[in-house]
């Protein structure tokens, strides 16, 4: 029986209770969502990594795995009725090569899938009533428990709903702690996934997962209701600690590139190219940060080009380190107060005995103001030490699916008769997109 299996075990045939224990943690259900889609979801990848566990991992990938699928049809089953819709189909794409690809960016299947010591529902129920402004009112030591009790979410607790929106009414969510990312995608979406994931998993071989390309970790189709709903999962750009107080979208272009008055009346909204350029600031990371920095955008770009891929974006987030510590101080004592009264929910239901190597209370490492792990925010840099503002920033390029296709061309052509063959629009051809982009990208760094 695995670690994280949440029946009872069988009775022994030795009748000593010396060994029982109760682990209240064990309680929680499985798969429980505010959304079929979403129930569907977390059973699916715990059930495709455990079919997968049983697979040996072979010595190189073969051609027919990069075409490869599994798939499962569950019809009017009677297990977890209360949280699962009871007919449902769930399909993964390529399973061998997003295996191989979650290795190689040093991301375990079982941390991928489920961790036998989250409490995630307990603490969902518990955040998701305010979202966002409840998580501010908790204390940094709080926010470091929550997310070693549920640092692996995608089965065990819910996915969370993001602000953000796609450019094509995508739908974002994100896992319980925040490490990966869920996006709804189109058919065509995954047909190009499909057409780029051999060349991109070479990419990925060669350059030993160090990119500042989307980490893809799994590809899905679910059918509920008879509804399909494509969904791909990446690595979050952003921590999982850090709050980012700043978000831009930046391509290069700065025709029609401004955050609208609706976008800027969010409580997080992403401004773009010209909204970054009139505020006159540079992202302050050193001349060694910069020359690394630019070194990996250089030999990305190049890889997109040669796939005739164009329109992507630079995603920079901010965290300014002394507004965080002035936040932390503002709420400390609301957060101290609101620790005290979740530790003692349950009667301590972590799900690990107090002297376990899993138990969240020997875990130690706390990180102090702007701090965080490489190998797991693996996008984020420091602001240089001369910097006017102490500040940790998030960069990453995001959207690769979009082909420079005839459509594109169209859409080029018109683009040019209304702003002139001088100006910066965002579509042209790949070539010229990301000589722009790189340029564009090397000059707002410092």
């Amino acid at each position: 029986m695995s670690s994280n299996c949440t029946s009872v075990a069988p009775v022994s045939a030795s009748k000593t209770k010396t060994k029982k224990k109760h682990f209240i943690g064990q309680k929680v259900k499985l798969f429980r969502a505010s959304e079929p889609i979403l129930s569907v979801l977390m059973w699916g990848v715990n059930h495709t990594v455990n079919e997968l566990s049983n697979v040996p991992v072979p010595v190189m990938l073969m051609p027919d795995d990069f075409k490869a699928y599994s798939k499962i049809k569950v019809d009017n089953h009677l297990f977890n009725k209360e949280n699962l819709p009871s007919r449902f189909k769930f399909k993964e794409y390529c399973p061998m090569v997003f295996r191989n690809l979650r290795e190689r960016f040093c991301i375990d299947d079982q941390d991928y899938q489920v961790s036998p010591f989250s409490r995630g529902d307990a603490i969902a129920d518990g955040l998701n009533e305010n979202g966002s402004k409840k998580k501010r009112k908790l204390s940094k030591r709080m926010r470091l428990n929550v997310f070693l009790l549920c640092q692996n979410s995608l089965t065990r607790s819910a996915p969370l709903n993001s602000d953000s929106q796609g450019r094509f009414g995508n739908r974002f969510l994100s896992s319980y702690d925040h490490r990966f990312v869920i996006k709804t995608v189109s058919s065509e979406d995954i047909a190009e996934m499909h057409n780029i994931l051999k060349k991109y998993h070479q990419f990925i071989v060669e350059c030993h997962g160090n990119t500042l390309l989307p980490q893809f970790l799994g590809m899905y189709r679910l059918t509920v209701d008879g509804v399909e709903t494509y969904m791909v999962v990446t690595r979050n750009v952003f921590s999982h600690r850090l709050t980012v107080h700043r978000k831009y979208d930046l391509k290069g272009s700065t025709v029609s590139r401004e955050a609208s008055d609706k976008e800027k009346a969010k409580e997080l909204p992403t401004f773009k190219d010209n909204d970054f350029l009139n505020e006159g600031h540079k992202l302050q990371i050193g001349d060694d940060n910069k020359k690394y920095f630019l070194e990996k955008l250089k030999r990305d770009v190049e890889f997109l080009a040669t796939l005739k891929i164009m329109d992507y974006s630079l995603l920079v987030g901010i965290h300014d380190v002394e507004r965080a510590e002035q936040e932390e101080m503002d709420v400390e004592g609301v957060g101290e107060e609101e620790e005290y009264e979740n530790d003692g929910m349950g009667g301590g239901s972590f799900g690990t005995p107090p002297d376990s190597p899993g138990n969240p209370l020997n875990c130690g490492g706390f990180f102090g103001p702007g701090e965080f792990d490489p190998s797991v925010d693996v996008y984020a840099i420091k602001s240089h030490d001369s910097a006017v503002k102490k500040e940790v920033y998030f960069m990453a390029i995001i959207d690769i699916l979009t082909h420079y296709d005839a459509k594109k061309k169209a859409a080029h052509a018109a683009k040019t008769v209304k702003h002139g063959a001088g100006a910066e629009i965002s579509t042209v051809n790949p070539e010229q997109y990301s000589k722009r982009f790189y340029e564009f990208m090397s000059n707002i760094l410092s």
